[in-house]
């Protein structure tokens, strides 16, 4: 399945060398590329997108808000968003994972990196898992949105988990793998994966990004360590 893509900068010759760098590989396409982001909130939706790759910083409207609009469109509820950042950690970041991003990738990548990065982002496996990724987590999670009550709606979603499922959304707010949170669980990569996967359908979460916001605004990561959440003897 090809997967389908939009790329959205102000800088000509950065969307050029990006579409240059994807047009080899056979499983993916470029369809689109857009030099602000009303135009790449409108390419998503007219070239059926896959995925944008969103720089934050852009006249007329900005990633940000661009990332919002289209994470706050039903009609585009299949498109993954990946930040472009000319940082591997950048301020901007957080408010990214906050308006809907599933990742994030400094424009220093390497080909490779930019390739896998795309294919990550669009299965909705896991965040990207360079050494940034979990400062990032760590630095987002210690710096959180101005506090709030709980609303009705996340605190329904947190009732809705089982003790296993808060276990392992916590494990993943700490930018854990899958086989990671599986060895330390002494669980299977596969039954840690479903229950992920059945925590992301539970609280709406788009993908393992937003499963991560979702931890930090549900209050699991105030817990403590996800060790010292509820100790469950069965591996389910």
């Amino acid at each position: 399945m090809t997967i389908r893509i939009v790329i959205a900068d102000d800088q000509p010759l950065v969307r050029t060398g990006f579409k240059a760098l994807i047009a080899p590989a056979p499983d993916l396409e470029v369809v689109g590329v857009a030099g602000d982001g009303h135009e790449a909130v409108r390419l998503a939706r007219t070239t059926q997108a896959d995925l944008v790759l969103m720089d934050i910083r852009m006249p007329v409207l900005d990633g940000l808000a661009a990332t919002r609009l289209i994470t706050g469109d039903d009609d585009l509820a299949g498109v993954k968003v990946l930040i472009l950042t000319t940082f591997e950690i950048d301020e901007y970041v957080f408010e990214a994972l906050r308006a809907g991003a599933s990742g994030f990738l400094g424009k220093s990548a390497d080909a490779e990196e930019l390739l896998q990065a795309i294919r990550t982002v669009s299965r909705g496996d896991a965040l990207l898992s360079p050494a940034a990724t979990r400062t990032l987590i760590s630095r987002f999670l210690a710096t959180p949105a101005p506090s709030r009550p709980q609303d009705e709606a996340v605190r329904r979603a947190l009732e809705a988990l089982t003790d296993r499922e808060r276990q392992i959304t916590a494990f993943v707010a700490t930018g854990l793998s899958n086989d990671e949170i599986a060895r330390t669980l002494v669980l299977s990569p596969a039954t840690v994966k479903t229950h992920v996967n059945r925590a992301m359908v539970k609280v709406g979460a788009r993908d393992r990004a937003q499963l991560v916001v979702f931890a930090h605004r549900s209050g699991l990561t105030d817990a403590g360590t996800p060790s010292s959440l509820p100790d469950l003897d069965s591996p389910l």
